[in-house]
């Protein structure tokens, strides 16, 4: 009793119901019972069939091929039970065989059993030859279509997993929808078959029970042979239309269902009777079938009393229609009044990448009304930066702060202050940018450029020629902001190189050279891991506006590692002829700085960062260092080439770094990186007691060093 007690009762139910659908095949059922489960066998039809109707899409009632099953199981039940029945006591009358079998074989076809029989073959022609072939030839094409399509699906979901479109859970969830769609198409395709098999059993049956019938009435009871065919065979006819009827809303109910085409482009999700409805309410349908309708109705055979009027409701179809097409939507409900104590995201949190804030004195320079001066010159720096770095940067956000002074500005990126100033809008800078001719007198106030500290005057813009004249360079204040940000941008393309980005660049690389893409994403490497290889390569000034040889490089250096630096070191001794080529000709020399050996030695075998493995100079050296090299740019002049530092690989990135704030045009590359048919100049070894002279070094000797 306690097992019963903690058991479902629901679990009961469906073998509670299989052992009653035997019963009725084997234990004898009275009449009452018989016509019970007749009424429940019409009812469960008419339920099933409209629970398809409704259902949105197919999936909606994936339980539809286990409950055509069970119902098909219940009427060849009764079918058998019915049988007996008519057979042992259908010649007390057509009572004896139940209310039900009596009312179809009496009132429906009027007591007449050849009109019962044309009737139950009509509705057999119809179930069999029109719904049930129908519908089983689109659950096999369904079926069929759907497995061919469940790979390439799989394939979809795993690759939106791996680009973050989707969670895990998402992917679970879609991963279980496809598999249910696959099984329940393929379930689909078998239960058309039950349908079918049932229609041909309910011939025999009736066969059966004409048969069977005439002769027991004759032989067993002592009928007559009208009397016999009367009895039985209408009997006989009853029992087949009986069960015939819940066979033919079962056989459409199935067709619906596989015919079904989900549609949601609305978002809206109707059941079928809504989106036949939706479809069929343009007015341009209606009016064709009322002037056809009204055509016909005028000639003088046709009854003009059903045409006419089926024109009429057709035309006042079609105007009703045209109406509530023409009528104007709905305006929008007035939004309720925020509520001050509520809080959002959007209030708090900015998710624009780089900001410019301005004073409110500065407003104007983005007022439509004024053509918005400085938004254009943002969207052109932009779109130079964009040409620089080879992706597309992030839009640029531009908004007022209350707490800036009047005049000023800051530029934000990532939310940190990377730059700003201060500006006479209705005035125009003029800069000294070295050309201004000796003895020159322009009024002014004096300032600094922001973007490359060089004095400067806020002069009248009345002052403008006069200011060009004496050799200054002039610009409003829209474009000193905009120079300003270029500047620091243009330092920083690491800092605006983002997955998106990355995910971006992919996809269009995927386009015309997919397999590329498909040894390196999402396997080995995934979107994270490419995002910090290219940060890395711009943050070392390598441009990116060429993926494919990037690219090509990666897919051969995860050959032999996925570690980053090393990673790092492989792609770009692939692409030294590109990082080298942007300061010297193919055919030119090269002119090149060394380190003294004993001096790489000490870096290289120096101090380590634990947290990157890269050697750490130090301070007082590096200053020498820096202060060497910067000197030999400086002696060259502005006009010559830019020298290149070649190191070891080892001790690349640590002088990079320190290179880049003291002589940023010298260009620091280890010696795998140097092309092998590179002419090159030695113009000095950092570090030797006493510097060599500049050296020209041989085609051969080149090669040997190489």
């Amino acid at each position: 009793m306690a097992l019963l007690k903690r058991a479902n009762p629901a679990a009961f139910a469906l073998p509670a119901g299989i052992l009653t659908l035997i019963g009725l095949m084997v234990v004898p059922t009275p009449a009452l019972l018989l016509d019970v489960f007749f009424v429940l066998n019409i009812a469960l039809s008419v339920a099933i069939l409209m629970a398809a109707m409704n259902a949105q899409k197919p999936l909606d009632f994936s339980s539809f091929p286990s409950v055509l099953l069970f119902a098909t199981l219940l009427r060849l039940a009764l079918n058998v039970a019915s049988t007996r029945v008519v057979l042992v006591n259908g010649h007390e009358g057509g009572a004896a065989a139940g209310h039900v079998i009596e009312a179809f074989g009496a009132f429906l076809v009027g007591g007449n059993f050849a009109v019962g029989l044309f009737v139950f073959m009509i509705l057999m022609i119809i179930n069999m030859v029109v719904i049930t072939k129908g519908a089983g030839r689109v659950s096999e094409v369904s079926a069929r279509f759907t497995l061919d399509a469940l790979p390439g699906k799989q394939m979809a979901i795993d690759a939106d997993l791996a680009a973050g479109l989707l969670t895990a859970d998402e992917a679970k969830a879609r991963r279980r929808e496809v598999a249910t769609e696959a099984d329940f198409y393929g379930s689909m395709d078998g239960a058309s078959k039950f349908v079918k098999g049932d229609a041909i059993a309910a011939l025999l049956i009736l066969a059966v029970n004409i048969i069977a019938g005439f002769v027991l009435g004759m032989v067993s009871h002592g009928l007559s042979a009208g009397e016999s065919a009367e009895v039985y065979i209408t009997l006989a006819v009853g029992d087949a239309l009986v069960a015939q009827v819940p066979a033919l809303l079962l056989s459409i109910a199935a067709a619906v269902i596989v015919t079904r085409v989900a549609d949601d482009r609305d978002g809206t999700g109707q059941d079928l009777a809504g989106q036949i409805g939706g479809q069929l309410a343009s007015p341009g349908t209606w009016l064709p079938v009322a002037v056809i309708l009204g055509a016909i109705g005028m000639i003088p055979a046709m009854p003009q009393s059903i045409f006419l009027p089926a024109a009429a409701l057709a035309g006042w179809l079609w105007h009703a229609l045209g109406k509530r097409a023409a009528r104007p939507a709905p305006a929008p409900q007035a939004a309720p009044p925020p509520d001050p104590g509520r809080i959002v995201l959007e209030d708090v949190s900015d998710h624009t990448l780089v900001t410019v804030e301005l004073g409110y004195g500065l407003v104007h320079l983005v007022d439509d009304r004024r053509g918005s001066p400085l938004v254009a010159r943002l969207t052109g720096v932009r779109k130079q930066l964009s040409q620089a770095f080879g992706f597309i940067v992030p839009q640029l956000r531009v908004r007022d702060s209350l707490d800036l002074a009047p005049n000023d500005y800051r530029i934000l990126l990532g939310g940190v202050p990377i730059g700003g100033g201060n500006l006479r809008a209705d005035k125009v800078l003029a800069i000294d940018a070295g050309d201004v001719r000796e003895g020159a007198r322009l009024a002014g106030e004096q300032t600094l450029d922001p973007s490359f500290g060089c004095p400067a005057l806020w002069v009248d813009p009345a002052q403008r020629d006069l200011a060009i004249a004496e050799g200054y360079l002039t610009v409003d204040a829209s474009t000193v902001v905009a120079t300003q940000l270029n500047q620091l941008l243009a330092e920083r393309p690491q800092a605006l190189f983002g997955p998106d980005e990355m995910k971006a660049i992919l996809d269009a690389v995927k386009d015309h050279s997919a397999g590329l893409v498909e040894t390196l994403y999402p396997q080995p490497l995934g979107l994270a891991a490419l995002t910090r290889l290219f940060r890395t390569l711009l943050e070392d000034g390598l441009p990116i506006g060429h993926p494919l040889p990037i690219l090509s490089a990666l897919a051969l250096a995860v050959q032999q590692s996925h570690e980053h630096e090393r990673l790092i070191e492989l792609v770009r001794a692939e692409l030294g002829g590109l990082i080298v080529g942007r300061i010297c000709a193919p055919h030119e020399r090269l002119p090149v700085l060394t380190l003294d050996a004993q001096l790489e030695s000490a870096i290289v075998q120096g101090l380590t960062d634990p947290l990157t493995g890269q050697p750490v100079i130090e301070p007082d050296l590096a200053r020498s260092i820096g202060e060497h090299i910067a000197a030999l740019v400086a002696e060259r002049g502005v006009g010559a080439s830019p020298l290149a530092l070649v190191v070891q690989p080892r001790a690349r990135r640590a002088l990079a770094a320190l290179l880049r704030l003291r002589a940023p045009s010298v260009l620091v590359i280890s010696i795998a990186e140097l092309p092998a048919a590179q002419p090159i100049e030695v113009v000095s070894v950092i570090g030797a007691s006493v510097p060599p002279p500049p050296t020209q070094i041989s085609d051969q000797t080149e090669r040997a060093v190489a």
